[in-house]
């Protein structure tokens, strides 16, 4: 009698066994990849592809299975023991270490490793198996799934106990190492997930950054901001910079100056359109749906005091998830660019103290900026836009008095956000100082 519970309880095993290699092998097993096997003329791929178009209900059939079988296996084990020793610790002892080495041994590792290295072909097998358990089981897999479902606090299994982000992140971080997708992939889906967690301020452009119109201004003068700027979509504002009143598109001013000349002393706001507002806490990837549903390409960012916190273009939110987004303009600078006679470009990342350098200052420091850009936006008291042109007065600060002061001019913009990369800097001498200068040097 023991020794036919003995085989009994193998033969459950070794169901479990084959029960733990179908969960492996269809875990790594998609669609995509049985839809594949049909096309090739693999056999068996017919019934492959049905079980990967509901893998949630064969899972479930084969992890009833796998856990009915080691159940039953571990209570004839047991009552094997029982009957072949005089003492029930003992019985229970040796039960319990024959179950464990079983279920960790060949439960637990061999088959998943098997079903991990070979999923097609374990798949493949299994299908044959599960197609008809599943009709024989009917509803019973996923009945236990729900009353788990109550049981469990929260909202429970929906879809079986083994679907959840992180598995996917997993996997998607496992195709990438076995050379199915590449890395860039591999991050684009990482990102897609972050996005969910990404607020609308940290995608925005910032209202520092912002060029913008007034209301009262003409078409032609938002039409050369809009040029010179390079931006297709500019904000119009009213009292202030926190008064957004609309957007107007450069497509709109070039359509109505086309159609009169008499339109371009038309004011702004007559081609303006109404502006969206959202708060900036607002979650990013729902606000790129929303935006997709309106065809709406622009929205204004209002912080928690009711101000204008900046502008978010769906071009951003898309950055975040296949990057920053350049075009054929933008090209690799260097810091510094000697264009003889004193005239450098630099680029408007440049520290100013790198500024000054160039030029033999002692010191040229500002308690407010740190760079070139930020150095020229802070005296023209705006943003600079190509052409824009201040000067840095010298006449405290230069070793050389014949430099009193240095010209900087913002050149033409680049990269989708039409920022000034590069500024030109010039020295401002008085009137005969230079042809002195060039004189003495002969």
């Amino acid at each position: 009698m023991t020794a036919q519970l003995i085989v009994v309880a193998v033969l459950l095993v070794v169901v479990a066994w084959l029960a733990a290699c179908a969960e492996a092998g269809l875990a790594r097993t998609t669609s995509f990849r049985a839809e594949e096997a049909v096309r090739s003329g693999r056999r068996g791929s017919a019934k492959l592809a049905a079980v990967a178009a509901d893998p949630t209900r064969y899972l479930n059939v084969a992890l009833l299975v796998r856990v009915g079988c080691e159940m039953a296996a571990g209570v004839l084990v047991t009552y094997a023991c029982l009957r072949s020793f005089d003492k029930t610790w003992q019985a229970l002892t040796v039960a319990i270490a024959v179950m464990v080495l079983v279920s960790y041994v060949a439960v637990g590792v061999s088959p998943r490793t098997i079903g991990r290295q070979h999923p097609l072909n374990t798949a493949t097998v299994a299908a044959y198996v599960l197609l008809p358990l599943a009709r024989i089981m009917g509803p019973i897999p996923q009945l236990l799934i729900l009353i788990g479902n109550a049981l469990t606090p929260g909202k429970g299994f929906r879809k079986g106990p083994f679907a959840s982000e992180a598995e996917l992140r997993s996997l998607v971080d496992l195709a990438e190492k076995e050379s199915l997708i590449e890395d860039e992939e591999r991050r684009m889906v990482h990102s897609v997930f972050q996005l969910g967690d990404t607020l609308v301020r940290e995608v925005m452009v910032p209202r520092t950054d912002l060029v913008s119109v007034e209301r009262f201004k003409t078409i032609r003068q938002a039409l050369t901001l809009a040029l010179r700027s390079g931006f297709s979509r500019i904000p119009v504002t009213g009292e202030n910079e926190d008064d957004v009143v609309g957007v107007v598109y450069l497509k709109d001013l070039a359509r109505k100056v086309h159609i009169s000349r008499d339109a371009e002393t038309e004011l702004v706001s007559s081609a303006m359109r109404p502006a969206v507002f959202v708060p900036d806490t607002k979650n990013a990837g729902d606000l790129l749906r929303e935006m997709q549903q309106d065809r709406n390409h622009v929205a204004v960012v209002i912080d928690e005091y009711g101000g204008t916190a900046g502008i978010v273009t769906i071009e951003d939110i898309l950055e975040e998830i296949v990057g920053e987004i350049t075009d054929e303009y933008d090209r690799e600078l260097p810091p510094v660019e000697d264009l003889g006679e004193g005239r450098y470009r630099v680029t408007a990342r440049l520290d100013i103290g790198a500024l000054g350098e160039l030029y033999g200052l002692a010191e040229l420091d500002d308690e407010d900026v740190e760079t070139v850009g930020g150095l020229l936006a802070k005296l023209l008291g705006r943003v600079p836009i190509a052409g824009a042109t201040a000067e840095v007065d010298l006449s405290d600060d230069a070793t050389d008095p014949d430099l009193k002061a240095l010209r900087l001019t913002a050149e033409s913009p680049a990269g989708r956000r039409n920022k000034i990369i590069t500024v030109l800097c010039e020295p401002v001498r008085p009137e005969g100082a230079a042809e002195a200068t060039e004189r003495a040097e002969s």
